[in-house]
This record gives structure tokens, C-alpha cells and sequence, in this order.
């Protein structure tokens, strides 16, 4: 079974399309605040989602512009505008999910984000995830932080480093309908978008 335990608040960071994993802790929190001024870190969600391709789990990767200094929070790391990456992720979503049940009924939501500059990599990410919340319909108050927390008050569940492409996660992910799943079995705990394109409206219930 998966993990029904209600977080009064969760901690986390700030990831692009997210994991399923991490919705599911937002939607089930009482309160979420979201860490802005935590450090940028490499291979992370930070920058980069795994979608279901036809070939198997696919990871796209948002280029950044090389920080300053070894430590650049989140908050001020800017997108770099090279490589057609707007276009080639683009490309990709359609390709692996344009015959799931759900994409035709939301890709015009997320086709304009792939059409359009935006400077900073919080920014990209931030509006992206607002738009999932909408669509699923999930209303937990989100805020920012001031300042890095270091001490995190006890009640609160600090997920910033749980949540990571490296790490194994402990979210016990209930299978469902994903149109490879014929040829690669189920995939676990993917990019938001897989749950949505693929259960729509129900997505909210998966959760």
C-alpha cells in the first residue's frame, strides 16, 4: 500500500515536473513550503524529469548556465538558452505520450511553456507546477522560504534530498495504467505528467 500518512507541513524543493511521489506528499500535506534558497545541486530534479518513451524511461534535462561560485541557490540559477531543448522536450512528451488516454485533453495547457523564454530555472519550474496542481486540483497552501532552514521544526517533514534521481525512494508507488506498460511492466514513481496524460481526472484520487 502506499504511504497515507498526512504531514501537517512538508518541506521541499524546487523540481521540474516532478515525481508522482512528490505531488503525492503536496496533496497530502497540510501546509507545503517550498526552499528557495537551498543550493542548486547537479543530476537532480532540479533540472530534469523522467518520462515513460517507447524505448523505456527517458530523463530530460532543463540546461542551466554554470553558477558563478560553487554554490548558487535555486532561486538565482538561469536557464540556458541553447541547444533547441524547449523544442527536443517537446518532441519527446508528444512522442512518448500523444496515444495516452488523457494528452490530447491537456496538451494545449502545457504546449505554450515549450513556446516561450523564461530566464530562470525557479520560474520554469514554479509555473509548471502550479499548472499540475490546477489540473489535478490539488490546494495545498504552498510558500517560500526566506532563507535557507537549516533547523527544520519537528513537525515538519523535510523531503528536499528524499526526493532524488540517485536515491532510492520509499514512496510505495500502486501500479497503474501506462500505455508501455505492455512492453516495459509498470514504471514507478515517473514524472507527474505520466500519471496525469495517462489517468486525467483520476490522477487527483491516485494520489
Amino acid at each position: 500500500m502506499r504511504d497515507t500518512e498526512h504531514s501537517p507541513v512538508v518541506l521541499l524543493s524546487s523540481l521540474y515536473l516532478a515525481p508522482v511521489e512528490y505531488y503525492s506528499r503536496l496533496h497530502r500535506a497540510g501546509d507545503a513550503v517550498i526552499d528557495i534558497h537551498d543550493n542548486y545541486q547537479k543530476q537532480s530534479y532540479r533540472n530534469r524529469c523522467t518520462i515513460a518513451g517507447a524505448a523505456g524511461p527517458l530523463s530530460l534535462s532543463v540546461p542551466v548556465e554554470k553558477p558563478v561560485t560553487a554554490k548558487c541557490r535555486i532561486k538565482d540559477i538561469r536557464i540556458a538558452d541553447h541547444g533547441n531543448w524547449r523544442h527536443l522536450h517537446w518532441n519527446a512528451i508528444v512522442s512518448a505520450y500523444n496515444s495516452t488516454p488523457f494528452f490530447p485533453y491537456y496538451e494545449d495547457d502545457f504546449r505554450p511553456f515549450y513556446e516561450q523564454k523564461v530566464d530562470f530555472l525557479l520560474d520554469w519550474n514554479e509555473m509548471l507546477r502550479q499548472l499540475v496542481c490546477r489540473l489535478i486540483g490539488i490546494g495545498t497552501a504552498v510558500t517560500f522560504t526566506t532563507e535557507y532552514l537549516e533547523n527544520v521544526p519537528a513537525h515538519w517533514a523535510d523531503l528536499r534530498e528524499a526526493i532524488h534521481p540517485k536515491k532510492k525512494s520509499a514512496y510505495d508507488a500502486a501500479p497503474y495504467y501506462q500505455v508501455f506498460a505492455g512492453k516495459h511492466g509498470f514504471l514507478p514513481n515517473l514524472s507527474i505528467i505520466d500519471l496525469l496524460f495517462n489517468m486525467g481526472n483520476e490522477s487527483r484520487l491516485y494520489l
